[in-house]
């Protein structure tokens, strides 16, 4: 799967035994660039979508610990050479995988089932740090795999993806992607 420059899909190891299983999530020495300063759990009813959202200064690295997530990412990153690419990515609780989102790349969570996600964020949450579009713009070039049935008063009247990059103009350029390690 093509992904945005920077983002990157980090297969977890599920450690399984007759009590179930222990992964680690999160460890320092996998040199993903990032250092979350505050991590966050969401819970999610079937048929939600949160975002999209765009976070001009901090990084994101998220796992889905129950049900399904699909992830709808869109590269505004002026340079980038994944610049405008959009692409859907499934998270699932098993096989466990980690998401790394840089800032720059836009991004939304649609949830098909009830869901638990974990994540972490590399700068406090501040309001000024997030901008938004709305989720059914098709210029974002993102197919849902279903219309949702929940959505936030923000974000069901988000501006356009147009507006939102001319917002963005002023902010650009966003820094150089973190180089990635490959996963192992």
């Amino acid at each position: 799967m093509n992904l945005p420059d920077g983002v990157a899909m980090r297969p977890l190891t599920m450690n399984r035994d007759s009590r179930g299983s222990f992964t680690e999530l999160f460890r320092d020495e996998w040199e993903t660039g990032l250092s979350p300063v505050q991590w966050n759990a969401v819970s999610s009813e079937p048929g939600t979508l949160r975002g999209v959202h765009l976070h001009i200064r901090h990084d994101d690295y998220l796992t889905t610990l129950k049900g399904r997530a699909c992830v709808g990412l869109r590269d505004l990153r002026r340079g980038s050479p994944t610049e405008g690419l959009s692409v859907l990515v499934e998270l699932t609780e098993d096989p466990l995988a980690a998401l790394l989102i840089p800032h720059g790349v836009a991004h939304g969570f649609y949830f098909p089932e009830p869901s638990l996600h974990l994540y972490a964020v590399t700068k406090y949450w501040d309001v000024d740090d997030e901008l938004a579009c709305h989720w059914a713009d098709p210029d974002l070039g993102i197919s849902w795999p279903a219309e949702p049935t929940i959505v936030s008063e923000r974000d069901a009247t988000a501006q356009s993806l147009a507006e939102l990059l001319d917002e963005l103009e002023p902010l650009q350029p966003l820094r150089e992607p973190a180089p990635l390690v490959a996963s192992s």
